[in-house]
């Protein structure tokens, strides 16, 4: 028996030493490359804001030097349940990982049982001779451990271990993602909040401007040198303009009501802290871009991507390694009695010891299919790897662009606005001596009001612009952390 229990012991420590040493069969993963132009292109040097290649910004909601934006940003890290969701989401991948990794591990099961026993006599006793005085009913006690260990000669689990962890990556660069849309999102809405607070104040002193004018023809009417056609105007031109304030007031919840759902509250809890009317936050004067080729490391869409080519590329050595046999080494220790007194006796005892091989033959173009599959979804990943890396070039390059050129549009808007106001001023001094009729009046406010609502628009613009600069190079979500 001691020598049946060496072999045993050598077995098993070669089939150890074989499956360290076994080989992992199917592609390795290389991480892929794609030539990244040298440089952003240049854009106009009347833009007020610069770009240089320094590194990204990863708290760059603070170059807007606006407290109440980064009190938003900190909150909604906390707080906003898709990134609640996307981190249990990381947690069931990295369950995962774990049970992929335990199919590589050796398993060890204990079983006991006890068994009523009634032998027939006409049954098999009836091709032997009983034991003088053997009965036909006894009791049957069992104690038994098992073991088995996957020896992974050619490398299935250690393969599914790699796509498992690939697959946890992928789980972590989505969250990533997630992050960065959520702090852009609640960074433009909170841009376009103070747009429409500002809008909101043009309008109201237009509003004014309008009372101001009806009353200015009223007494003109009164005083017999003004018209009726005059004051018919001044009225519509008056609730023309009033009837504009309720959409955005509408428009303004709604936007309210949008960053309190990325915080995850209830309508109308922000409305106090944000209702207030508040300046569109400073544009920065200078923001780092970094180079193209820093893009595929920084953006959380691209690693993810790049992650699934890895898990995909794992899976494929699955499905190759499947071609291969499998190797087990299986045990058994226990032992058997008719009693409980002498079950758990040296004498008992019962074991069993050695490897299982099982060598696919025949599986009717299972195997060959799978590979196929596996292969065709690792050459779509690389694929999807090489437009998404594309897109993220695209949309850094064309955001770079609306910056400087909404900019541009800047410079000319504050020169309408400046002349308009100077266009109404003289409009209504001419009105007033009588050089003018009152039409000109209402032409020239309303080109005022159209060029004040542009600036407001294209200073909102600038601003969801950068905000969407910084949200295609990849910086910030690091928050997620």
């Amino acid at each position: 028996m001691r020598v049946r229990f060496n072999n045993a012991t050598l077995f098993l420590s070669a089939f150890a030493t074989l499956a360290l040493s076994g080989c992992l069969v199917g592609p390795k993963y290389q991480a892929p490359r794609m030539p990244a132009p040298p440089a952003w292109g240049s854009e106009p040097a009347d833009a007020a804001t610069k770009t240089y290649g320094g590194a990204v910004d990863s708290i760059w909601w603070n170059s807007f030097q606006d407290a109440e934006l980064t009190s938003l940003v900190t909150r909604l890290a906390k707080e906003n349940l898709d990134l609640k969701s996307a981190a249990e989401r990381v947690e069931q991948a990295r369950n995962a990982r774990q049970i992929a990794r335990a199919a590589g591990l050796p398993s060890l099961n204990a079983n006991a049982s006890y068994t009523r026993v009634r032998q027939s006599e006409n049954g098999f006793l009836s091709l032997v001779t009983p034991a003088p005085g053997a009965p036909l009913e006894y009791n049957f006690f069992a104690d038994n451990l098992s073991s088995s260990w996957d020896l992974d000669l050619f490398g299935r689990v250690r393969r599914s271990v790699e796509a498992a962890e690939a697959n946890t990556q992928v789980a972590i660069e989505a969250r990533h993602g997630i992050a960065l849309a959520a702090i852009a999102e609640v960074a433009q809405d909170y841009m376009q909040l103070r747009g429409v607070q500002a809008r909101e104040a043009i309008l109201e002193d237009n509003l004014k401007l309008a009372e101001e004018n009806l009353r200015l023809v009223k007494d003109r009417f009164d005083n017999g040198v003004s018209t009726t056609l005059d004051v018919a105007n001044a009225q519509a031109q008056r609730a023309s303009i009033a009837a504009l304030i309720p959409p955005v007031e509408a428009y303004k919840a709604g936007l309210i009501n949008a960053i309190g759902m990325l915080l995850a509250q209830p309508p109308r809890v922000l409305e106090r802290e944000l209702e207030g009317t508040a300046p569109q936050p400073p544009t920065p004067l200078s923001v780092p871009v970094g180079l193209p080729g820093d893009l595929i490391r920084r953006r959380p869409d691209v690693r993810e991507a790049e992650a699934v080519l890895h898990a995909a590329t794992a899976e494929t050595g699955v499905a190759v390694a499947s071609f291969y046999p499998d190797v087990s080494l299986t045990g058994h220790f226990g032992t058997e009695g008719l009693s409980p007194s002498n079950a758990w006796v040296w004498a008992s005892r019962a074991f069993d010891i050695g490897p299982s091989i099982s060598i696919p033959i025949f599986e009717g173009g299972r195997l060959r299919g799978t590979l196929r599959l596996r292969q065709s979804q690792q050459r779509e990943a690389v694929l999807s790897f090489q437009k998404i890396v594309l897109n993220a070039w695209r949309e850094a390059d064309d955001s770079l662009t609306d910056l400087a050129q909404a900019q541009r549009a800047q410079i000319e808007i504050v020169t309408a606005v400046h002349q308009n106001e100077l266009a109404l001023a003289a409009a209504r001094q001419g009105y007033t001596e009588g050089a003018i009729d009152f039409l000109n009046v209402i032409s020239v406010q309303a080109a005022l009001l159209q060029s004040q609502s542009q600036l407001v628009n294209v200073d909102t613009e600038i601003n969801t612009r950068l905000v969407g600069l910084y949200r295609s190079l990849g910086g910030g979500w690091e928050i997620a952390q």
